[in-house]
C-alpha cells in the first residue's frame, strides 16, 4: 500500500487561494467578524467580570449586593465607552447624570437593564453604608443572576458586531448596468449566521 504522504509531496503545492467562479474572494459574502471594543470598555467589561466573580464569593449580602451592583455599573460603562458621544453643549456637559439614564439613550435595547439596576441603586447605596437589612441573601442572589446575564448580553453586544468588507475599488456605480453574477448557492447554504443566543 502507497503511503499517502508520498503521493501529497509529488503533488504542486498551491501559491494562494482557490480560484473562484464568481470573483475574488472578497466579493462573495459579508462575513461576521470579531469587531474589538475599544481598550477602555475592554477593560471595565474585565473589572465588571472580576466583580461579578467577587460577589460571589462575599459572605454578607450587603457585600454581594453592592459588589455585584458595581459590577453592573462597570458593564453599563463598557457600552458608554465603546458607543458614547460626548454632550454638544456646555450646558448639557454640565449636567450630572447617572449611567442608568445614559444608557437608553446611547443602547435602547438595553433599556429595560436600565430599568432593572436603575431601581437597585438606592438599595446599593444603604448597602454600602452598611446599613443592617438593606440587602437580604434573595436579594443578593437575585442581582448576581441579573448583573451576570447583563455582562454577558453586553459583551456578546459589544465583541460581536458585524464588519462588512470595504467595496472594492474597481466596484460598479449602483446605477451603472453590469455584468450579473449568478448566486453561487441560492438555497442560501454556507452561508454564515450569525449567534443569536
Amino acid at each position: 500500500m502507497a503511503h499517502s504522504s508520498a503521493a501529497a509531496a509529488r503533488r504542486p503545492r498551491a501559491t494562494g487561494p482557490a480560484p473562484s467562479l464568481n470573483g475574488p474572494a472578497s466579493d462573495v459574502h459579508p462575513v461576521l467578524r470579531r469587531a474589538s471594543a475599544p481598550p477602555a470598555a475592554l477593560d471595565l467589561l474585565a473589572q465588571a467580570r472580576a466583580g461579578l466573580e467577587e460577589a460571589t464569593a462575599l459572605e454578607t449580602p450587603n457585600e454581594r449586593y453592592a459588589t455585584a451592583h458595581l459590577a453592573a455599573l462597570r458593564t453599563a460603562a463598557a457600552v458608554l465607552a465603546a458607543r458614547g458621544r460626548p454632550e454638544t453643549t456646555p450646558r448639557a456637559r454640565a449636567r450630572i447624570r447617572s449611567a442608568w439614564d445614559v444608557l437608553p439613550e446611547i443602547a435602547p435595547e438595553l433599556t429595560d437593564w436600565s430599568a432593572l439596576f436603575a431601581s437597585g441603586a438606592r438599595r446599593r447605596a444603604r448597602a454600602e453604608a452598611g446599613i443592617r437589612g438593606a440587602a437580604g441573601n434573595r436579594d443578593a442572589d437575585d442581582l448576581i443572576r441579573d448583573v451576570a446575564m447583563f455582562l454577558r448580553i453586553v459583551e456578546r453586544m459589544l465583541a460581536l458586531q458585524p464588519v462588512l468588507p470595504r467595496p472594492r475599488p474597481d466596484a460598479q456605480d449602483p446605477g451603472r448596468p453590469g455584468p450579473e453574477r449568478p448566486d453561487p448557492e441560492p438555497d442560501g447554504a454556507g452561508r454564515e449566521l450569525s449567534d443569536a443566543g
